[in-house]
């Protein structure tokens, strides 16, 4: 019974994770919404870390430098966001030039 349920919760995270690519390749156009959907997929990530580690019974020091690094991905993209919004006045891709 135990592992119907392990499993079901293991399709709806996939499911979860297919869903924040789509919400990514949606919302493209501006920096906060590709930033929260990116969140999104690394909470996914971690979710299913955390299942298959605790599954196989291994131990979790890897979710801790996974946490650490998606803090620091979150604070570098908010820095980025903050930086844009002071030079270009909102966060549309649009107005970036890349060339």
């Amino acid at each position: 019974m135990k592992f119907i349920i392990l499993m079901d919760l293991y399709y709806l995270i996939y499911f979860m994770f297919l869903v924040s690519f789509l919400s990514l390749s949606l919302n493209r156009f501006h920096l906060l919404m590709i930033l929260l959907s990116i969140e999104f997929i690394i909470l996914m990530l971690y979710l299913m870390l955390v299942l298959f580690l605790n599954m196989y019974m291994l131990e979790l020091y890897f979710i801790m430098i996974f946490l650490i690094f998606s803090v620091c991905e979150g604070v570098l993209g908010l820095s980025i966001l903050i930086y844009m919004i002071r030079l270009h006045g909102n966060d549309y891709f649009q107005v970036l030039n890349i060339f």
